[in-house]
């Protein structure tokens, strides 16, 4: 039986979300069922990219030029043609429309996946017309949360029936126990500190504004809790000069960049994510793989992570006191462990990359043998 064919077409392959989905697709899937590769929009591929290059996969790259590039299309399709794709995976808009219209009157079955949304969300006469027709001239549409199903409906015309809910997974983390407890040394937490933390880009749409101002509401009512800020970004000197005028500089680190958080998301009580929009946060998945216990606001897919009062909270958007009363009430809480427990199961329920993987493999094996495509369920 020969092997089907997946080239996934995406902007690039730096270290982001839709990336992480691209890498755990590839690495997850049966490697004797498909032969999977990437076709980059930008320049340059970015570490993952280069990553994956050197494990073997095949990664191309074509530079898109500014506005709308014709071009972009032509190569696309040759590229198509030449390597015999069965199925062209469109991760995210952009690489959606090039990629639906270079395959359009070619064998080549189209998927395109929405990985997430702009905050404040938009849309534009052009799409009102366009997409419906792309719709047509696409196999099959799949979104990474329920929030993200509803935006393509009322921002992108797209028809309800039309679009999957198959939720991003991702390999467990594993901490590494001696590593861990260095790090406690390191910082010189008192035995019966509390430590909360997030991991993220120092961004407007993360929201660590809101965060820390939350905390400082926290410190009041549990002055022993400390805060991890892992991250950087264009808001990284606002945020600690916010930190200074709320003179809550001793309980609040600002780490920069990690590249393998892994230890400093184990050493925690509860993980935070303030964000004003998400899709389905992976920083948020690797909390839960290890029993992390969540208080997140209630954008995007996060509501359809943590499920409120089971394995963290859940609160209004953009509301530092209701989020610092979410944090105390977990910090609180007499069932922390339970949550923690919770937390484990939720995620090897629904977010492991054995699920995801599962799901995506059924529907590139069932367009290639010609299955309608509305017998293909694979919603949770």
């Amino acid at each position: 039986m020969n092997k089907l064919k997946v080239m996934h077409l995406t902007y690039d392959m730096r270290i982001g979300g839709t990336e992480m989905v691209i890498k755990n697709l590839i690495q997850g899937s049966d490697a004797d069922t498909f032969d999977m590769s990437i076709f980059c929009i930008e320049k340059p591929i970015g570490p993952w990219g280069i990553d994956l290059q050197n494990s073997g996969i095949t990664i191309d790259a074509k530079e898109r030029k500014p506005g709308f590039d014709i071009s972009l299309i032509s190569a696309i399709r040759k590229h198509l043609k030449v390597n015999k794709i069965d199925i062209i995976h469109c991760h995210q808009y952009s690489p959606w429309v090039y990629g639906v219209l270079a395959a359009f009157g070619l064998k080549t079955k189209v998927i395109f996946t929405e990985h997430g949304r702009f905050y404040p969300d938009s849309t534009s006469w052009k799409r009102k017309l366009l997409n419906p027709w792309l719709c047509r001239i696409t196999d099959y549409i799949t979104v990474i949360s329920k929030a993200t199903k509803q935006a393509l409906i009322d921002f992108e015309y797209i028809p309800e029936e039309r679009i999957h809910v198959i939720y991003n997974g991702i390999k467990p983390l594993v901490a590494d126990v001696n590593e861990v407890k260095s790090l406690q040394q390191q910082y010189l937490f008192p035995n019966d500190a509390k430590i909360l933390g997030t991991v993220a880009r120092l961004d407007p749409i993360k929201n660590q504004t809101m965060m820390i101002e939350a905390f400082a509401k926290v410190l009041q009512a549990q002055p022993n809790t400390y805060l991890f800020i892992i991250g950087d970004g264009e808001e990284r000197q606002k945020l600690e000069s916010l930190v200074d005028v709320l003179n809550i500089r001793n309980n609040v680190i600002f780490t920069g960049y990690i590249a393998n958080p892994v230890n400093y998301i184990a050493l925690m009580d509860i993980f935070l994510l303030s964000s004003l929009s998400e899709g389905t946060s992976m920083t948020l998945l690797e909390a839960m793989s290890l029993g992390k216990p969540c208080v997140v606001t209630d954008a995007g897919g996060n509501s359809e992570i943590i499920n409120d009062g089971l394995n963290g909270l859940v609160t209004e958007n953009n509301n530092a006191a209701a989020y610092s009363l979410a944090i105390i009430k977990l910090l609180e809480s007499q069932f922390l462990e339970k949550y923690q427990q919770n937390a484990s199961q939720y995620f090897n329920d629904l977010f492991s990359i054995k699920y995801m993987t599962l799901h995506y493999s059924k529907i590139y094996k069932n367009l290639c043998e010609n299955s309608p495509t509305n017998s293909i369920t694979c919603d949770k």
